[in-house]
């Protein structure tokens, strides 16, 4: 493929190791071109701002900056760049923090290196992959009635899935390209379809709702104007009206 074209990888993990066999595996696809990779977050920074690659694929636990502060800032300074978690962690814990973070896919290390390869086409398509073997756990321990996610709109749950992720209503009116004051109106409309009373209960229905708005939700990101609610078919999660 057109190295233009490519998609360019930015690899960071500690292990040199993990990194020789996570390169080797994505280079093995012609589509895929590891642009840099970085031992920590720090350098990973560095290197991502230097090169402004298509994907961050990063570990999570790293010495001076972690993958997560790493997904954290590339969200601000590179917004166009889509984050892959590659991680040994399987905790719910982890996977909430990687998702708040900006993460659009989270792939467990030890899962099928097929399953890597399709992760990365459908955080590149415009979706989200989190590891079918987590969403199964988080599934089993959410409380959020999958009846009540059917009452929202498409740009509703893209909305509530913002205030799972932790931004602001600035933040989520700038992807959506809409006013802060919209934004606070679908915030009143959400409470008001799913009888919730309160900003944090609203948000924590959203972060027990992750799993299931990663499968149904539709991503609309910065440079796209369409409007999504006429919604769209889902595959491995988000994707793009």
């Amino acid at each position: 493929m057109n190295g233009r074209n490519a998609v360019g990888i930015l690899l960071v993990d500690d292990h040199p190791f993990v990194r020789e066999g996570v390169r080797a595996r994505l280079e093995a696809v012609a589509e895929f071109r590891v642009v840099a990779e970085a031992a920590n977050g720090l350098e990973g920074l560095d290197l991502a701002l230097m090169h402004a690659p298509s994907l961050l694929l990063t570990d999570i636990g790293m010495q001076g900056m972690t993958g997560l502060q790493l997904a954290e800032r590339c969200r601000q300074r590179l917004p166009a760049t889509a984050v892959i978690v590659l991680s040994m962690h399987g905790g719910l814990d982890y996977f909430e923090r990687a998702f708040r973070a900006g993460a659009r896919g989270y792939v467990l290390k030890h899962a099928p290196a097929e399953e890597l390869v399709t992760a990365i086409r459908t955080v590149m398509a415009g979706g989200c992959h989190f590891s079918p073997e987590l969403m199964r756990e988080r599934v089993g321990e959410s409380d959020a009635p999958p009846d009540r996610l059917h009452r929202l709109t498409a740009r509703e749950r893209f909305i509530l899935a913002g205030l799972a992720r932790g931004l602001s209503n600035r933040d989520i009116a700038d992807e959506l390209r809409i006013s802060a004051r919209t934004v606070e109106s679908y915030r009143f409309s959400l409470k008001r379809k799913l009888d919730i009373s309160g900003q944090a209960a609203l948000v924590k229905f959203a972060l027990e709702s992750m799993p299931r708005l990663a499968r149904e939700a539709p991503l609309l990101g910065p440079m796209d104007q369409r409007c999504p609610e006429r919604g769209d078919a889902v595959v491995s999660g988000w994707r793009r009206p």
